[in-house]
């Protein structure tokens, strides 16, 4: 985006999934503070306001970048807590459609184990992003507050991409939680729910040019009376 978009329909209407940044080309803390100023004002219930979030950049980024790169390549056994979500029914067909549509732009076909592989990697080399949010909630909490560390999820990025910043939420940084508490210091009683790689946007990234659709509103809202 060449510039800041403040109307929030725009702004909604606009954001898009980035996978692939200009690491050299950091964030200004004014602009990161701004932001962050924003998304606190999230909804929760009863106030308690129960997301803790972890912001690496620079040499820490780069610390666990490498980690969890070596972590993927070296085969090291994922170890979540949760298990990554599986779908089936219509969202596994919209899963399957996002994938083609994204593995389609990146010029990688569907027997191109190689290139699949490659692209899977991407995500723990945080598409070269140079900030990573690693988003976060006590282990006590239930889904309840889950819902509502989402919603913070969501301003946080709609308040980015109206500056001109993009984000990649991502749950596959929830596989290797042990190797990312240690390197950030994240206490044993927070859980890792996902993480946000955030930059200025490389257009010449191939998977940049990906545009998902939306189901209309009658595939998923149920009117009643």
């Amino acid at each position: 985006m060449s510039s800041p978009v403040f109307d929030l329909d725009e702004t909604i209407r606009t954001r898009r999934s980035v996978r692939g940044f200009l690491v050299d080309k950091s964030v200004p803390k004014t602009i990161l503070e701004e932001t962050l100023e924003l998304a606190r004002w999230s909804p929760s219930n009863c106030n308690v306001q129960p997301w803790d979030v972890f912001i690496a950049s620079g040499e820490v980024r780069d610390r666990l970048r490498a980690a969890l790169v070596e972590a993927v390549v070296s085969g090291r056994t994922p170890d979540p807590s949760t298990p990554i979500e599986t779908f089936d029914g219509d969202h596994r067909r919209r899963q399957i459609a996002c994938a083609v549509e994204m593995y389609g732009k990146m010029g990688i076909a569907r027997d191109d184990g190689a290139g699949r592989l490659r692209a899977h990697l991407r995500n723990f080399e945080l598409f070269d992003a140079p900030h990573i949010a690693i988003v976060c909630m006590r282990k006590s909490f239930g889904i309840g507050v889950a819902l509502d560390v989402g919603m913070w999820v969501q301003t946080f990025m709609l308040a980015l991409w109206a500056r001109g910043i993009g984000s990649c939420a991502q749950a596959s940084l929830r596989l290797y939680p042990s190797l990312i508490k240690e390197i950030l210091g994240i206490g044993e009683d927070l859980e890792i729910l996902c993480g946000i790689s955030f930059g200025y946007e490389d257009p010449s990234v191939a998977a940049n040019q990906t545009r998902q659709p939306r189901e209309p509103i009658s595939s998923n809202i149920h009117f009643l009376g």
